[in-house]
């Protein structure tokens, strides 16, 4: 009986065997591969930052073999958000974290495409520490209603670069000019009558309201308060700026006239085409590369009402279309790229601005700023630096006013025609979100 019932039981014991040894062959597998997410990046600046990043992923790869980033870089800042908003629209997989414009997060928030960080952040080991090491300044365009929706990383300012042989040469002392008469009058010396060598460049394409921006600020008055419906392109304060801005090519002569391109700045400057400039500081690592000259880097000079100026750049944000252990390994790695000595790298790497102040306790940082001090200048710069134009529908908002400034830039519009209609055009498509708020209670932002 013994005999039958081996007999019996034997061919399942056998099927179990077998059965276990391919489910621990699975597991192991399973172990064996590596969660795959995606990364898209851009990049708004000159240099090899390609090469960075991939290092920055093969480190966290082999540091973390349960996931595999793989960083695409997709192009400038709009490319990269038209490639999500295309991929979701069409049901297509898209990717899993990605860094893309700081004012891109009314559209994202009201695309439905980003998820709120807080309860990652809250989960973190650090969580309320790591989050207060940001530089206010930065934190003011990734957060909406109290929640955070962008980790600060790839961010900016513009700053003034100034050619220092030029201005010995021109005899003027080692300094970059402190306000804006200043700078006319710096710029006069340093132009050329037969347009050889310009004494100032500012671009007008690209970003023109960002640059722009800076001159609003400082004049009193930024583009934008903390109510996402609401702009001031038309305040007293800002046409007078803009007039400013008309006035250094038309009236001053020390800027060429028309629109000036974004790409060419940089270099006119290092083949001394242009005296100063002024471009974000995510330029600088590439300038000083290039330049056979001694170069200054200043803050914005000041207008009516002091020092001013925009901050930039791009946030880490997590895509809610990707399955939510995707959405895990993309904090993760955000996480990584948002430590001190990651954000040191890619300071050292390109010149963006490190945004966790913990940062620049890094030894890498502690040396960069020993031998090139003109690092320093746009972290100085960030106690007078105010939010970004950041509205619904942002690129439109943004579109309409870079207009405005091209079209009193080159004579179609007087800068207070230009304005106003921008103003009315702004009004008209944030209407859509609601009643704007009123200028009691949003003055002075």
């Amino acid at each position: 009986m013994t005999l039958n019932i081996l007999k019996r039981v034997l061919p399942v014991l056998l099927i179990a065997v077998v059965a276990l040894a391919s489910f621990s062959n699975m597991a192991r597998t399973h172990a064996a591969t590596p969660l795959e997410i995606t990364f898209y990046y851009p990049t708004a600046v000159g240099g090899p930052i390609a090469k960075v990043m991939d290092g920055f992923a093969a480190d966290f790869n082999a540091a973390n073999p349960d996931i595999k980033v793989t960083p695409v870089y997709a192009g400038g800042y709009t490319d990269v958000y038209k490639k999500i908003q295309t991929e979701i629209s069409g049901g297509q997989k898209s990717a899993d974290v990605a860094i893309m414009l700081t004012t891109d997060v009314y559209s994202l928030i009201d695309n439905d495409y980003i998820v709120p960080l807080d309860d990652m952040i809250k989960a973190a080991p650090d969580g309320d520490a790591y989050l207060k090491d940001f530089y206010p300044a930065f934190l003011a365009n990734s957060q909406v209603d109290g929640e955070t929706w962008g980790i600060p990383f790839q961010r900016s300012t513009p700053v003034l670069f100034y050619n220092k042989d030029m201005f010995k040469a021109a005899g003027l002392p080692d300094a970059a000019p402190k306000t804006w008469q200043d700078m006319v009058d710096d710029a006069k010396k340093l132009t050329k009558a037969d347009g050889s060598q310009w004494g100032l460049e500012i671009p007008s394409d690209g970003f023109p309201y960002w640059l722009f921006q800076g001159f609003a600020i400082s004049n009193g008055q930024n583009l934008v308060g903390d109510d996402p419906n609401t702009v001031y392109f038309n305040t007293p304060s800002t046409v007078e700026a803009l007039q400013f801005f008309v006035d250094l090519s038309n009236k001053d002569g020390v800027m060429p006239k028309g629109i000036l391109n974004w790409n060419d700045m940089p270099v006119d400057f290092t083949a001394g085409k242009a005296a100063m400039i002024y471009h974000t500081t995510g330029s600088m690592t590439n300038i000083l590369k290039n330049a056979k000259f001694n170069v200054g880097v200043g803050f914005l000079p000041a207008g009516k009402k002091g020092y001013g100026a925009p901050t930039g750049g791009g946030n880490l944000y997590v895509i809610k279309s990707a399955p939510a252990e995707n959405q895990a390994a993309a904090w993760k790695w955000i996480q990584y790229l948002s430590s001190p000595d990651k954000e040191a790298a890619w300071t050292v790497a390109t010149g963006y601005v490190a945004p966790r102040m913990s940062a620049w306790d890094t030894q890498a940082l502690k040396d960069l700023i020993a031998q090139y001090p003109q690092y320093a200048v746009a972290r100085d710069q960030l106690q007078h630096a105010a939010k970004e134009l950041a509205t619904h529908q942002s690129a439109d908002i943004q579109h309409l006013f870079g207009q405005a400034v091209q079209a009193a830039l080159t004579g179609q519009k007087t800068p207070q025609q230009a304005l106003d209609d921008a103003q009315k055009q702004a009004e008209d498509i944030l209407s859509a979100y609601g009643e704007a708020a009123t200028p009691e209670a949003t003055a002075a932002q």
